[in-house]
């Protein structure tokens, strides 16, 4: 059985990071922020967000290329978990998403967000994905 309290899912990308929370039973996944990538004011908002929240866990997207192979994303990724567990008390689990942006894309068509609106949201619809998906690893 999986540990009560909240857990956390980031969504690295080059430019924005998609954060996502669930409630403390791990029931029902929202997303909660799109951070800059590169913004100096990056610790103290995932500081922020942490405090507030105070997860018990955190996930982090494994961007796989679709073959299962590491591309560079990879890469980028190892180096933001080893910004949060150098900066953050956390443990941090990865999971797969390869189609977690294409999943996130996907449901805000289906609730009738326009492309427009769409794009400055699916980052943090993305993270929702992981989140879902670390989940569902849980209770496996």
């Amino acid at each position: 059985m999986a540990r009560i309290g909240r857990r956390i899912a980031f969504d690295h990308g080059d430019v924005r990071i998609g954060v996502a929370i669930c409630d403390p039973d791990g029931i029902l996944a929202t997303p909660i922020a799109t951070l800059q990538s590169k913004s100096p004011t990056l610790k103290s908002e995932i500081t922020k967000i942490l405090e507030e929240y105070e997860p018990v866990k955190a996930y982090v997207g494994n961007p796989k290329l679709l073959s299962g192979d590491n591309g560079e994303a990879v890469a980028k990724v190892a180096k933001f978990i080893e910004f949060l567990t150098a900066n953050f008390d956390l443990p941090i689990t990865l999971v797969d998403e390869r189609l977690s942006t294409i999943t996130a894309s996907k449901q805000l068509r289906e609730s009738g967000v326009n492309a427009k609106e769409a794009k400055s949201r699916i980052d943090a619809a993305a993270a929702v994905a992981i989140l879902e998906q670390g989940l569902a690893n849980e209770v496996k």
